[in-house]
């Protein structure tokens, strides 16, 4: 089932929507969805390999506008919508340790989240709460999740058809692991939490 839907991805990625999606997907991780975009940026890269410049710019301009997206939510509307947070997507241990590392790394601390498998919109709406500065807050941004997409479109640039295959063969595998590393993230955060 993993590999259909792995194939299906593939195939998807050549469709003119792709771009979109890739976009869309992109922000809403980083506000109030919990689904990675690397998935779609991997299929892109991997079906159009000299793309991979416009893919990673795309995933990452939808990620930084989705990381203002939910600092916006933090920053104007947490007293409306902090319950629905604690309740479907972190808890409220987890936002006030984010709080705390706020306090004293504001810019490490979205830095190093832009990077981690740890969800990026815990970073991004906290960062609104505690009022960081906007332009610290963007430039992290910019710089990490730069780094994560362009290395990872980058890498599969240059090792594109190794990748590939590597892929094909592993796919399952590298699944669990992504999944496990996803996971793993959430846990964290509640390890912290503590």
């Amino acid at each position: 089932m993993l590999k259909r839907l792995y194939h299906w991805v593939l195939h998807w990625a050549q469709t003119p929507h792709a771009k979109a999606a890739l976009f869309f997907i992109a922000f809403a991780e980083a506000s109030f969805f919990p689904v990675p975009p690397d998935l779609l940026l991997i299929a892109m890269v991997l079906s159009f390999p000299t793309k991979w410049v416009k893919y990673a710019a795309v995933c990452l301009c939808g990620s930084v506008m989705g990381g203002l997206l939910g600092y916006a939510i933090g920053y104007e509307f947490w007293h409306i919508t902090s319950q629905w947070f604690f309740h479907h997507v972190f808890s409220e241990a987890i936002f006030d340790k984010v709080k705390g590392l706020y306090q004293t790394y504001d810019f490490w601390a979205v830095f190093v989240a832009g990077f981690t498998p740890i969800p990026y919109k815990v970073f991004t709406i906290t960062a609104g709460v505690c009022h960081i500065n906007l332009f610290v807050f963007t430039t992290a941004s910019v710089l990490s999740r730069g780094g994560r997409f362009f290395l990872v479109a980058g890498l599969l640039r240059w090792f594109g058809p190794k990748i590939k295959v590597f892929l094909d063969r592993y796919f399952n595998i590298l699944s669990f692991l992504f999944t496990f590393l996803l996971i793993g993230g959430f846990f964290l955060l509640k390890y912290l939490a503590k």
